[in-house]
């Protein structure tokens, strides 16, 4: 009965219920269900529920998150997949190795051309910017065959398919780098831009907005699937050329167009765009805002009308200077900022969440198996770096068991990120003993991961921090970890501390280190010693078990019964 309820809780989860409150997490969508029911019809084993069910400590196998996939012969053909994407403002090339499921950035390169400017006056490219962008391409080119990049994905947006020599620039570059790009259109672009917003979270459910420098593009994202999506004219470089009055019209009234097919009312708004990735660094330098990590950076409806307050009330390039942004973008956020008030006006978000992927690594999750596509990019992530980093490959999953009694039950929320400190617990070793905790924590709290909030970011960086130091009061982070509320600040540390006494104890994957247990209303905590772990267990494990039971407010035991 248990078998059958936990298989009908597991497909309503993968198709599609979820809170609607809560922001999607990225678990295995029906694809990866029906795969994960095969297993266990095949073995007899049970998963959890993804989003309601908890984790006892018997059960934490690999599932629910599947066997590693990294060295699939499906996935490890990802490695090095290059992608140029020739946009109105820019020229980017980017060479992933996309095996490990969270995309990472073996080479990344932009060339700012302004392929786009005053295309809304002369209907053709910028000369200027055409003739940069037939450099970088040759000099893209050139990198592409050095690096022995056989997979070469090359589009071009809003800018080349609206200009009228915009065939005549694709048969320059053809004819003068070799290189034979796609022109695509507007909701090919806002599909493979969705698709991005999918490699970050699998089960998005909400409105993607991606804004370049002539177009912007909205696609719906539900289930793992884009659904309706339309292209626009609300690029800020064919704005910037209508006077003040004028330009509110247009974009209110393009806005209103485009919820006829997308639909009127959005919970949770994606933005994708070097525009909005702008107006974020302008929000956290208004706010003090202490983690400056673009992706997954959360703006309220309220800080985008006092970001545009502070935008329209300060010197542009004294903003630049403080944000970093070039000076290309910053002479666009003025209207974007105005297109992005009347967005959330228009559509109601209740959400609002930055995201650093898009069309590059929509073109990224083309290419993946779909196997792949619906795995978990943080556990993913973790595995491949511990595989690659770690000194012990494969004891983050003995680690796991270890430590998940002290979290037990366990939410599969906080399950993956148990899991993925135990797989990063070594995989920064070869730091200097003196400088490792806080290594670990810089790491993991500004590391390219995807499927990975700021506040769980700052989770995972006090448990690795505690990895491998008592105290954390005495470090350059403490402006972090108020991110995150006391209660899961201590959390984190019972974590890490327990992580510590648990790399004292095993030497091998192979070997098993003991078993925690907490009896909470006896306030107990009882390490029984395994027969390997008998003799591990000295004057320094005991000092930190007795650090362990502390934080959580507990006396403690050692048994040799195990």
């Amino acid at each position: 009965m248990v078998f059958m309820q936990t298989l009908a809780q597991r497909a309503c989860n993968a198709m599609g219920s979820s809170d609607h409150l809560s922001w999607p997490r990225p678990f295995a969508n029906l694809s990866s269900w029906l795969k994960d029911c095969l297993t266990i019809l095949t073995n007899g084993a049970v998963l959890m529920s993804k989003t309601k069910g908890s984790a006892k400590s018997a059960d934490l196998d690999w599932e629910p998150f599947g066997t590693a996939l990294f060295d699939d012969p499906a996935a490890r053909s990802l490695s090095r997949v290059g992608v140029l994407d020739i946009g109105s403002n820019s020229v980017r090339f980017v060479v992933f190795d996309g095996a490990a499921r969270s995309p990472a950035y073996f080479y990344n390169e932009k060339i700012m051309c302004a392929l786009g400017a005053g295309l809304a006056q002369t209907g053709r490219l910028n000369p200027d910017g055409r003739a940069r962008a037939v450099v970088a391409l040759r000099r893209f080119q050139g990198i592409a065959k050095h690096l022995n990049i056989a997979r070469l994905s090359a589009v071009a947006t809003a800018a080349v398919r609206d200009a009228d020599d915009g065939r005549d620039f694709q048969a320059q570059v053809k004819r003068e780098t070799g290189l034979d790009f796609k022109i695509i259109d507007g909701n090919e672009e806002a599909r493979l831009t969705a698709q991005g917003v999918l490699l970050g979270w699998p089960e998005a459910d909400g409105l993607v907005c991606d804004m370049g420098g002539s177009s912007m593009e909205l696609a719906v994202v539900r289930d793992a699937q884009v659904g309706a999506r339309i292209s626009s004219r609300l690029g800020p470089l064919k704005l910037m050329a209508l006077a003040p009055e004028v330009r509110k019209t247009e974009i209110i009234s393009a806005l209103d167009d485009m919820a006829q097919t997308v639909g009127p009312r959005h919970a949770r708004l994606f933005l994708v765009g070097g525009s909005w990735r702008a107006i974020a660094r302008i929000d956290m330098l208004r706010r003090n805002y202490p983690l400056h990590v673009l992706h997954e950076y959360r703006i309220s409806r309220a800080n985008i009308h006092a970001t545009a307050d502070f935008i329209a009330n300060n010197d542009l390039e004294d903003l630049r200077r403080a944000c970093g942004i070039s000076s290309a973008r910053i002479g666009l956020v003025p209207f974007a900022i105005e297109v992005l008030v009347q967005l959330i006006r228009r559509f109601g978000p209740d959400e609002i969440a930055i995201s650093g992927f898009g069309i590059r690594e929509g073109l990224l999750y083309e290419e993946m198996p779909p196997r792949l596509r619906g795995r978990d990019p943080l556990v993913e992530a973790c595995r491949f770096a511990e595989a690659k980093d770690a000194r012990l490959p494969g004891f983050g999953k003995v680690l796991t068991k270890f430590v998940a009694p002290l979290f037990d039950p366990m939410p599969i929320t906080q399950l993956r990120l148990v899991k993925a400190a135990c797989l990063l617990h070594d995989v920064n070793w070869r730091a200097h003993p003196d400088y490792r905790a806080e290594t670990c924590f810089d790491t993991v709290t500004r590391a390219n991961l995807s499927g990975l909030d700021h506040e769980e970011r700052v989770f995972l960086g006090i448990a690795l921090l505690h990895r491998y130091r008592n105290k954390r009061d005495d470090t350059p982070f403490a402006p972090l970890y108020d991110l995150i509320s006391p209660d899961r600040q201590l959390q984190a540390e019972v974590l890490g501390k327990a992580m510590r006494i648990g790399a004292m104890l095993c030497v091998s994957d192979k070997l098993r280190p003991g078993e925690l247990s907490l009896d909470r209303a006896a306030k107990q905590l009882t390490l029984t010693l395994s027969d390997e772990a008998r003799p591990l267990y000295g004057e320094v494990a005991e000092a930190r078990m007795a650090s362990l039971a502390k934080s959580l407010g507990v006396t403690h035991q050692v048994l040799n019964q195990l």
